[in-house]
Formats: structure tokens, C-alpha cells, sequence
């Protein structure tokens, strides 16, 4: 209920601007080309997870006829041919099942599957729609101040700009594709944490999608209260006139002292924290356990997102020791509530909090200082951050259950005939 309310204020907002809404969105792919069809088959592939492997199939060759059929439509019509819309009919078809020819846990049990697989899905659509309102409601930027700070940091944007750059178009859309596919990557990693939820008929305590969700949710707010465009915007060829200087990737910018600048009302402002990093962060922690070739994705994504990020100028150094900061606060603070809120969960998640407040306000109060300084603020810098990793990792082995060695039978003596 409360992610269905949070819907429904921003499809007001959304419309309060004049364009339509995540649910408006959602609802015209149900007939119109989809923006993702891979997302939408995640979603799809999310849901199936209480299904048996029969209805999974039936599932999937529904979603591929139906596929098979707008395709065709959309052909002969010579409009734009895409693929999703039977995954979403399928999802939709299952939450009417549910409703109409299943009871008790079993009803509950699809339905849950059912708002997973559309929770994934609605999360990209409601991220559209918070890059907007950020974009119509923050006329003035902050990134003289990010950029300032980012100093200490020896402006690692300019430098990995330069470096993708040097790659050519392979590097470009690897890194690309990478970047537009998170969701996904998020989705693959929570079919292996849900694999075994049609066998035991209920769902784990914490996954990859409740942390995925929740960084999505939250990260839009401070969004607000730190509204940032980011380099190839403020200081790139994208920022057009509203730019300081067509800069980014080749000369770092002038330390001068910052002020807001105003800015156009269509760019986001979505740069502090970095959620792609964010969530990048959440899917190799999620990645640890499963097998090798999984771990291997998520230490994959994380390095690609990583170089995504800052080589294409979409977020400077400081928003990703933020980003990281905060996923760790959030998966921490996940993972505490899943516990009940014992005492060193609840030390860790205060820490994280404190941690990240106190990036926020340097980058905001100190940023002269920061760049006046880099040998001295950009250590301080790595090691706040270093400071949450190592937190996290000590405290959450602390959570992991301990193996019970199985008592060995003692052996009797022998008792010899005479």
C-alpha cells in the first residue's frame, strides 16, 4: 500500500507539470511500444519464481506469442517494432488468476510475485518521473561546489572521460549498455536469491530487490536538497549555453569560488549521491554468495558502472564516495530490520548516516578548503569511506550464522574374550 500511494503522488506531481506519470507509463505499454522489453522480461522472470517449472513455461511461450503478434501488428502498420509487451500481459494475467482462481497462501503467494515482478518495472518508471520533477522544481545547481570538492579527488571524471575516450566506440557502448541495463543486472541477481521460493512457498527475509527499491525511493530526495547536473552538463558540450565552459573531458576546472548557477528546466538533477553506483554496490554485495560466475558479474558491473559513470561525465569523484556511503547505510539498515534492530546494526546504520550527512556538508561549506588541500582532504575523503566498508563488512559477519561442529561418538573399548 505504501508503494502504491507513492505512485499515485507522483503520477499528481507528474501531471501537475503537464506529462504523464509512472502509472500512466506503465499502463500504455500494455498496448505501446515498451522502453524496455529486457526490463520487462526481468520483471516476468522475477514473478515466475512461485510458479512450477510447467507454468513457467506456459508463461514464457505466452509472452513470446503475444510478443510474436504486436510484432507483426506493429510491422504491417510500419511502426516501431519492439518486444515486452507479453511479458507485461503475463504478469497482469497471473494477477487476475490470483484473484480469481487462487485462495489462501497460495493467492497470497502469486500476488506477492505478481507485485515483484511489477515493482521492478514501476521502480525505471518512477525514476523518470523523479528526474523531472527535479529538473522543473531546482532552477539553480550546485556543481561550482561539487566540482570544487571533486578537486580533492584529482578530478577523476576528466581523467576516466579521457580514458573511454581512448577506447573508441566498442569501450563507449559496452560501458553504455552496462549503464542502461542495471535494473536487470539487479534482476538476474535476485532470481538466484529467489530460486528456491516455489519449493519452500515463501519469500526471504531480505533481497536484492527490496535494496534496489529502496535506494530508488530514497535517492531522488536528497536529489532535492542537492540538486547537481554533472560534468559534461555544467562544464561539457550537453550543458549547451547554460554551461560554464565546453571543458569536460580535456581541461580540469578552475578553482574559483563557487555560488548556485542556474540551470535549464529539462537536464536531471541526479547526481548526488550516484544511485547507478548506489545500486551497483548493492548487486556485488547481493553477488558475494551465489557461484563464481556471479560473483564475477557483480565485481564486473560494479568496475563497468564505476568507469560508466565518470567516463561519461554523468557524475564527478565525490558523488561516487557518496554513493557508495549510502548504499552500504541502506543495505545495512535493510538487513538490520530483517534482524530486529539489534545494537550493532543500529551503531552502523547511525555511522553510515553520520558519515554521509558530513560528505554532504563538506562538499557544500568546504569545498575551497578541499581543493586548497586535495593531499590532505582527498585521503580523508577515501578513508570516511573506507571507514563504512570496513564497518559493514565486520558487523555483518558478525551476523552470519556460525557453523555447529556435529559431535564425533566416542569410541568404547574393545572388551577381548580371554
Amino acid at each position: 500500500m505504501t508503494a502504491l500511494g507513492f505512485l499515485i503522488a507522483l503520477e499528481i506531481a507528474a501531471r501537475h507539470y503537464g506529462v504523464p506519470g509512472p502509472i500512466t507509463n506503465q499502463v500504455r505499454e500494455v498496448v505501446f511500444a515498451p522502453k524496455s522489453g529486457v526490463l520487462l522480461y526481468t520483471g516476468m522472470a522475477l514473478m515466475m519464481v512461485v510458479l512450477t517449472w510447467r507454468q513457467r513455461f506456459i508463461a514464457a511461450g505466452a509472452a513470446v506469442g503475444i510478443d510474436a503478434v504486436f510484432f507483426l501488428v506493429r510491422r504491417a502498420i510500419d511502426v516501431k517494432t519492439t518486444f515486452g509487451n507479453g511479458a507485461l500481459w503475463v504478469i497482469l494475467g497471473y494477477a487476475v488468476i490470483a484473484v480469481t482462481r487462487r485462495s489462501g497462501p497460495e493467492r497470497v503467494l502469486l500476488l506477492k510475485g505478481v507485485g515483484l515482478g511489477l515493482l521492478l518495472v514501476a521502480g525505471r518508471k518512477t525514476g523518470d518521473t523523479w528526474l523531472l520533477i527535479t529538473s522543473k522544481t531546482r532552477p539553480a545547481v550546485l556543481d561550482q561546489y561539487v566540482a570544487a570538492a571533486d578537486h580533492a579527488l584529482g578530478n577523476p571524471s576528466w581523467l576516466v572521460g579521457q580514458l573511454v575516450r581512448a577506447t573508441g566506440p566498442i569501450g563507449a557502448h559496452v560501458l553504455e549498455y552496462v549503464y542502461i541495463q542495471l535494473p536487470v543486472a539487479a534482476g538476474l541477481v535476485a532470481l538466484y536469491q529467489l530460486r528456491n521460493v516455489a519449493a519452500e512457498r515463501r519469500f526471504p527475509g531480505h533481497h536484492m530487490v527490496r535494496t534496489f527499491l529502496v535506494i530508488g525511493l530514497l535517492g531522488p530526495g536528497i536529489y532535492m536538497l542537492f540538486p547537481v547536473v554533472g560534468p559534461i552538463f555544467a562544464y561539457g558540450g550537453d550543458g549547451g549555453h547554460w554551461a560554464l565552459a565546453n571543458l569536460w573531458p580535456n581541461t580540469p576546472p578552475p578553482i574559483h569560488a563557487p555560488h548556485r548557477m542556474p540551470f535549464d528546466g529539462t537536464t536531471p538533477r541526479n547526481c548526488m549521491p550516484s544511485l547507478h553506483i548506489a545500486w551497483a554496490t548493492a548487486i556485488f554485495i547481493h553477488s558475494r554468495k551465489g557461484p563464481l560466475i556471479l560473483r564475477f558479474a557483480g565485481a564486473f558491473w560494479l568496475i563497468a558502472t564505476l568507469g560508466a559513470t565518470l567516463g561519461f561525465g554523468y557524475h564527478y569523484g565525490t558523488d561516487i564516495v557518496a554513493g557508495v556511503v549510502f548504499a552500504l547505510t541502506v543495505e545495512a539498515a535493510l538487513r538490520s530490520l530483517e534482524r530486529g534492530l539489534d545494537r550493532s546494526g543500529i551503531k552502523l546504520v547511525i555511522y553510515g548516516t553520520t558519515v554521509f550527512v558530513v560528505l554532504l556538508a563538506s562538499y557544500r561549506f568546504l569545498p575551497m578548503k578541499m581543493a586548497a588541500h586535495p593531499w590532505v582532504f582527498g585521503p580523508l575523503l577515501i578513508l570516511a569511506m573506507t571507514s563504512v566498508i570496513f564497518g559493514y563488512v565486520r558487523t555483518t559477519r558478525r551476523w552470519e550464522p556460525k557453523a555447529v561442529p556435529v559431535p564425533q561418538p566416542v569410541p568404547q573399548p574393545q572388551l577381548e574374550l580371554v
